[in-house]
């Protein structure tokens, strides 16, 4: 799909939606981006802009980015794959999905980055939903690797190969999630961690900072040479069955999401959004930590691009 100067059409341009676009744009792809918002809208250029530069690609890559209010403006003549990045709503997405259907060509894969929502619920109603799949990048999008391919029970195998394969020719990290399960697998994973790092806050067993402390400077840091499954590999599965079986029956396995972080929200109190969560923010220190965030994943960049 990549082989050719191409086009993308991306449903909505947000936060997502726009690193997305940059992706796309980076790759040499003509980027062809909606959103009802004109605010939005004007603002992508210098978005772009400053994510190719992020990227260290030629400025003269955003030549082919366009911008719409409307999907029906789009030169879906042209278009060969569309990604959906709208806000997480699933009546939205579905009847965006229904408008995709309607304007795509038949023949083109329809995807959707949705984090929260199965694959099969978005194109459920599709009379073509073969051509249906997930395509879920991690925020900064333009920055983080991790790209999953989404099967729902209908989509077709090579419609998610080819997805895979275009994501390869775009340098970033694809995994085909086979099974349309809830939070696929990055979340499942990261989820997996926040609850016993949550609760482990919660029961006053440590601190917030001695949670990031734990993972930054212990496992954590491990995880760009290598991922778990290969650690152990290394450090023998005899062991870690051993450490498994003793340490499985006292991790928290509850399905409710802590008190004390419900409690944190009906108190606004959401983060940086808010400038308050587990720690107070000013605009200061959020800007000096989003640039310090961005330093360490650009330099992590490096390190797998060498490796």
């Amino acid at each position: 799909m990549a082989a050719r100067k191409s086009h993308v059409a991306i449903v909505g341009g947000g936060i997502m939606g726009g690193d997305i676009a940059v992706v796309f744009a980076a790759g040499g792809w003509n980027v062809h981006v909606m959103s009802p918002s004109q605010k939005t809208r004007d603002a992508l250029p210098a978005r772009i802009e400053a994510g190719l530069k992020k990227l260290k690609a030629s400025p003269d890559a955003a030549r082919g980015l366009k911008d719409y209010a409307k999907l029906e403006d789009l030169p879906w003549r042209d278009v060969d794959i569309a990604v959906e990045a709208a806000v997480e709503d699933l009546p939205l997405k579905q009847r965006l999905f229904g408008e995709l259907e309607a304007l795509a060509r038949p023949e083109i894969p329809l995807t959707s980055n949705t984090s929260n929502f199965p694959i099969g619920e978005i194109g459920r109603a599709l009379k073509r939903r073969a051509r249906v799949a997930g395509l879920h990048f991690f925020m900064p999008a333009h920055l983080v690797p991790l790209v999953e391919v989404v099967s729902a029970e209908f989509t077709d195998p090579k419609v998610a190969e080819g997805l895979v394969a275009l994501m390869k020719a775009l340098d970033k990290a694809p995994v085909w999630v086979k099974k349309d399960v809830p939070g696929f697998v990055g979340n499942r994973l990261q989820h997996a961690m926040l609850r016993e790092a949550l609760y482990l806050i919660q029961d006053g067993i440590v601190s917030p900072e001695g949670v990031d402390t734990a993972v930054r400077y212990g496992f954590g840091f491990r995880f760009i040479a290598c991922g778990p499954i290969l650690q152990k590999e290394m450090s023998g599965w005899d062991t870690n069955a051993l450490v498994g079986t003793a340490l499985y029956p006292h991790l928290y396995a509850t399905p409710e999401f802590p008190a004390a972080v419900k409690d944190m929200v009906k108190q606004g109190r959401l983060g940086m959004k808010t400038k308050r969560g587990f720690w107070e923010w000013t605009d200061d220190s959020i800007a000096k930590e989003k640039a310090r965030i961005e330093r360490c994943l650009q330099a992590g960049m490096e390190i797998l691009k060498s490796d």
